[in-house]
């Protein structure tokens, strides 16, 4: 038996079927997987995600910690409520964990992923040496993203007044506190959405006023079909521990600048850099009938080959679809083996569809 979120009771009650992620027990579906992927593209719907780490950083020196930490830079967090996105690194520049950052009154609030909670804790504990910085993990709180275009419309209706308004003001990559919620305007789908941390005792209530209100529950395979359509690295996938956030398509997350920040891996990602990036993460686009899957082989004709790290179909494209890591002198036209047959395939920028849209 994994752990168990507040939700899963719900869970089971509304017929999910349950299977083992990073040690959890979490919805894969309700019923219809594709019928959820496209509930959210076109309305909204409402994901337990309360597996997910979230850990506070206070302390006189939890900037600074953090900007030795990250690969970008939290000095570029100006104000409370602002967030950015970034990479934690080991020493050759391999991706420890992905995370997303907060500035909050008290400190930082970071959301790590569930099945690297135990590598990121002992990771952050090892690096914190002298620095005057406290790591708070926080348990007792649950967390529910509720995503698509009429999110926060909906949502906005069905809390309190305050923490309406508070997110109908919030700008994307901003998240405030409201009593005893944070409210985020951030996702992993692609679309517009929420974020919401709230006491654990409190989310099966409002789990349940979302589901009444008519907003669908959303399982893990909606999810994921959901992020691969928009490119969202999955750590364990596209990125983990041996491969930089220069082949990952994660360059614009690096933070060069100040450049006396001597942030964890720098030395590491100079140098693949002075030496030449050798691959790059793209989108694949397969035209024929056939699944894409992970481990696939690409092959680039006079180029090399490469590997799917993510693969699926795509209910909104109806095409199977891939991030792929292939050399970096690939150009548009590729085949990929499936089944011991290849296939060919369109190369393209490693972003499908964002806010409902094709980008391919």
């Amino acid at each position: 038996m994994g752990q168990r979120t507040p939700l899963y009771d719900l869970h089971l009650a509304l017929g999910a079927k349950m299977v083992d992620f990073g040690g959890w027990d979490m919805p894969l579906h309700y019923g219809s997987q594709v019928e959820e992927h496209h509930q959210v593209r076109r309305d909204c719907g409402v994901f337990d995600v309360s597996h997910m780490t979230v850990i506070d950083v206070t302390g006189p020196q939890a900037k600074e910690w953090l900007q030795h930490l990250l690969a970008n830079d939290v000095g570029r967090l100006h104000g409370c409520g602002h967030a950015l996105y970034s990479a934690m690194l080991n020493e050759r520049g391999g991706v420890v964990d992905d995370m997303i950052v907060y500035r909050t009154e008290t400190g930082y609030r970071l959301v790590v992923n569930a099945a690297t909670r135990d590598q990121d804790m002992a990771w952050m504990q090892a690096q914190l040496g002298e620095y005057q910085a406290q790591l708070r993990e926080r348990p007792e709180l649950a967390m529910l993203a509720i995503q698509g275009p009429q999110a926060r419309h909906k949502i906005a209706e069905l809390v309190t007044q305050s923490r309406g308004a508070l997110i109908h003001q919030l700008k994307p990559f901003e998240g405030q506190a409201d009593g005893d919620w944070f409210i985020a305007r951030t996702g992993y789908t692609g679309e517009d959405g929420l974020e919401i941390v709230l006491p654990a005792d409190q989310a099966p209530g409002f789990f349940n006023d979302l589901v009444g209100a008519g907003i669908s529950p959303i399982g893990l395979g909606a999810r994921d079909t959901l992020r691969l359509e928009a490119g969202m690295n999955l750590y364990g996938q596209d990125i983990h521990q041996d491969v930089s956030p220069l082949a990952a398509n994660m360059a614009w997350s690096i933070a060069w600048e100040p450049a006396e920040r001597n942030f964890i891996g720098r030395a590491a990602l100079e140098a693949e850099q002075a030496a030449g990036v050798q691959f790059k993460l793209v989108g694949l686009v397969l035209e024929e009938r056939g699944v894409l899957r992970a481990h696939q082989v690409v092959r680039i004709a006079n180029v090399g080959e490469g590997e799917i790290t993510s693969g699926s179909f795509s209910p909104t494209l109806s095409k199977s679809i891939a991030l792929a890591r292939v050399p970096k002198a690939t150009a548009d036209r590729a085949e990929v083996e499936i089944r011991g047959k290849w296939y060919p395939v369109r190369v393209v920028k490693p972003t499908f569809v964002r806010h409902g849209k094709t980008l391919i």
